[in-house]
């Protein structure tokens, strides 16, 4: 059986609440559950402890199991400090598109010309006061 410890969805509409259990990844994501290890209130502010909870030892028992963690809860595994932190892919979806990337090129050389423009006067001026 393929173990996950994951989120599944409790609370009304727009009000969400989550248990954190331990299930067979083939069930429904809000569908039936071996054990309820915590929960987990996003409404809540972040500094609250009651954001959070978890059953530690049961959950170091499912991993000991051989249950996989979804990221959400081992990011919040990692932040409690049961797990160690991963490296993470950081995807190239940030990043800007070719057109983007070709306007910035052009703007930055623009303000390149734009600062030799404005510093050539300013030589050509100290050189004819040096030589008067």
């Amino acid at each position: 059986m393929a173990m996950k410890i994951r989120l599944a969805r409790g609370g009304s509409k727009k009000r969400p609440f989550y248990r954190i259990v331990a299930a067979d990844s083939r069930m429904p994501r809000d569908g039936r559950y071996i054990e309820k290890l915590g929960t987990y209130n996003p409404l809540l502010p972040k500094d609250s402890e009651e954001r959070v909870k978890m059953n530690m030892e049961r959950v170091q028992y499912w991993l000991g199991e051989g249950a996989q963690p979804t990221d959400r809860i081992s990011r919040m595994l990692e932040a409690a400090g049961v797990l160690p932190k991963k490296e993470r892919a950081n995807l190239k979806k940030g990043e800007p598109g070719a057109k983007a990337k070709e306007r910035a090129e052009e703007k930055a050389a623009k303000a390149a010309e734009a600062a030799e423009a404005a510093a050539a006067p300013a030589e050509d001026a100290t050189e004819e006061a040096a030589a008067e």
